[in-house]
């Protein structure tokens, strides 16, 4: 898997604020999307394509791998131009293309980005309709979750626990599974202030089976890379188990108190490998 399949924190950085770039990169997010959706006015966006351009061959290819740039929907005034922009950009990570609702969305940039690296951000009734077709199309990497704009295509009005948007998350990790890709991306915390509810949005991610989480701002990206990977106590019980399993035969086998088989095997082995963000950023 690539960097970006992998990756567990997300952090939005306007392409219309470049100068933020080292900031950004300092921050252990373990990948950064370039915007030039929403976090860009409309007047400001071809200067904001035009700095990306010049900026580019000035960047090493680790930090281009990287990168992710956030494009326009299809149906926006602004796609074409985006769209564009996407052959000056070699060895770009992943190209995200905002309100995605089938593939023929993806099969469009294919000319312009021939590397194939997706990462669709659902935000739709019709989306959600498609996600599974999506989630196959050739070159995605995984989905993402833009659950506020879903909520407004939707007219809904969830509060902070957002429990009306259980089924949907569910089937964004059951259309990654069956599709083989990594685990989906959870959608942004808005409260900036609140380290409590971004902790528990993380955490509710973690519960789901989401993988990573989007970010709003450099201070939010420790406390995602903290809460969704393994805890230190996890990490623990994995090692001891795995010890354990290794003076077993095969089958079930029984560990401080309860019953290990291969699905909690599959576990152990899933948390042992997961490194600490906070020690490999």
């Amino acid at each position: 898997m690539t960097g970006i399949a992998l990756a567990r924190s997300f952090l939005f950085l306007p392409a219309d604020r470049l100068e933020r770039l080292p900031k950004a990169l300092a921050s252990g997010a373990h990948a950064l999307i370039l915007d030039l959706e929403d976090a860009v006015a409309p007047e400001q966006k071809p200067a904001a394509r035009a700095a990306l351009a010049r900026l580019w061959p000035t960047l090493a290819p680790p930090v281009r791998a990287r990168l992710l740039l956030r494009i326009n929907g299809a149906a926006s005034p602004f796609h074409a131009a985006d769209a564009q922009l996407l052959p000056e950009l070699q060895g770009l990570g992943a190209v995200m293309p905002a309100k995605t609702e089938s593939p023929a969305d993806l099969l469009r940039l294919f000319s312009a980005f021939p590397a194939r690296r997706w990462l669709p951000l659902i935000e739709s009734a019709e989306g959600l309709a498609q996600i599974d077709a999506i989630a196959r199309a050739p070159g995605v990497l995984r989905l993402a979750f833009g659950h506020l704009d879903f909520q407004g295509d939707l007219g809904m009005a969830c509060d902070a626990e957002e429990a009306e948007l259980a089924p949907v998350r569910f089937a964004f990790v059951l259309a990654s599974r069956r599709a083989g890709l990594a685990p989906p991306v959870d959608g942004v915390t808005t409260a900036l202030q609140d380290s409590e509810r971004l902790d528990a949005d993380a955490r509710r991610a973690r519960r789901f089976g989401f993988g990573a989480k989007l970010c709003i701002h450099p201070q939010q990206v420790a406390t995602v890379n903290r809460a969704l990977g393994p805890t230190d106590a996890e990490r623990d019980w994995a090692r001891r188990v795995l010890e354990a399993a290794a003076t077993q035969g095969d089958g079930a086998f029984r560990f401080d108190g309860t019953m290990v088989d291969a699905p909690v095997l599959a576990r152990a082995r899933r948390w042992a490998q997961d490194t600490n963000p906070q020690e490999n950023p």
